[in-house]
C-alpha cells in the first residue's frame, strides 16, 4: 500500500486521503531548519474546538486530512491569530467555531470546489446546534460574517466574483483570519511545496506561529497513529504548546 507521500509524488492521490506513518515520518524529518529545536509555546491555552463526526457530509472524511484533526487544529490556530489581531472574546470564539467546521461539508479530499459555500449554508441553518455543542453562544451579529468567511475560505482572493468581493467587504477580518489559520495547517500535506505560503494571505502571520503550527500537526497526528482518540490526540497536542 502506497503512502500519501508516494501517491502525491506520482500525482495519484485519491478522493479520500488519510495520514500514514511513512508520510508523517517524512514530514517530521523535513522540519524547516529555521524552526527552533524545541517546540514553540504560548503563555495561555488557545481555544480548542473539536467538530463532531456526525457533522461531516461524508463519514469517510472524519479521519482524513480534512477531517476532525484538521478542523480542530485550525480552531487552535484561529484562536492564536485572533489574539494577535486584537479580536474581542466573542469575536474570537465565533471565529474559532467557524474554523472548526469550515471543511465539514466536503465530499472528498481533492479540490472540492464549492465546499466552503456548502459549509456556510449548513452553518447558517445549524449554528445554534453547533454553538450549544461547543458551549459558546454566538452573537447574532457575528453569524453572517462567520458564514461568509467559511464560504470564501476555499476561494483565492484573485478569483472572487463581484458578489464575493462585496461579501468579503462585510466580513474582511474573519475571512482573512480563517484563510490564514487554514493555511498554517498545511504542514500536514505530503509535499513541502504545498506547505504554508503566506504571500497568498492579506494579513500578517507572526513567524513564531509557523513552528507552532508544524508541531501541532506532528504531535496530534503521531498520537492519533499511536491509537489515541481524536480528543486525546488534540488535547495532548494543545498541552505541549503552552506552559
Amino acid at each position: 500500500m502506497h503512502s500519501l507521500r508516494d501517491l502525491a509524488e506520482r500525482r495519484l492521490l485519491g478522493d479520500h486521503q488519510v495520514m500514514d506513518r511513512p508520510t508523517l515520518d517524512w514530514i517530521t524529518s523535513h522540519r524547516p531548519s529555521s524552526f527552533p529545536d524545541q517546540p514553540s509555546r504560548v503563555l495561555h491555552p488557545p481555544l480548542l474546538l473539536i467538530p463532531r463526526t456526525e457533522w461531516f457530509a461524508d463519514v469517510r472524511l472524519v479521519d482524513s486530512i480534512h477531517g476532525v484533526l484538521h478542523g480542530a487544529r485550525v480552531s487552535v490556530l484561529a484562536s492564536l491569530l485572533a489574539v494577535e489581531h486584537g479580536l474581542n472574546r466573542e469575536e474570537a470564539a465565533t471565529l474559532c467555531v467557524a474554523a472548526a467546521v469550515h471543511d465539514c461539508r466536503r465530499r472528498h479530499d481533492r479540490d472540492d470546489v464549492g465546499h466552503g459555500r456548502r459549509a456556510a449554508r449548513w452553518f447558517a441553518r445549524h449554528h445554534q446546534m453547533v454553538s450549544r455543542a461547543f458551549g459558546h453562544q454566538l452573537p447574532p451579529a457575528l453569524i453572517a460574517p462567520a458564514a461568509t468567511a467559511m464560504a470564501l475560505h476555499d476561494v483565492p482572493y484573485g478569483a472572487f466574483s463581484a458578489d464575493q468581493v462585496r461579501a468579503y467587504g462585510r466580513a474582511r477580518q474573519f475571512t482573512d483570519l480563517l484563510k490564514a489559520a487554514d493555511c498554517l495547517d498545511r504542514y500536514r500535506l505530503p509535499l513541502d511545496r504545498w506547505w504554508p505560503d503566506t504571500r497568498r494571505l492579506r494579513i500578517r502571520v507572526p513567524q513564531w506561529l509557523h513552528p507552532l503550527a508544524f508541531d501541532l500537526v506532528t504531535s496530534s497526528e503521531q498520537r492519533r497513529l499511536d491509537g489515541a482518540s481524536p480528543v486525546e490526540a488534540l488535547t495532548h497536542a494543545r498541552q505541549i504548546l503552552y506552559r
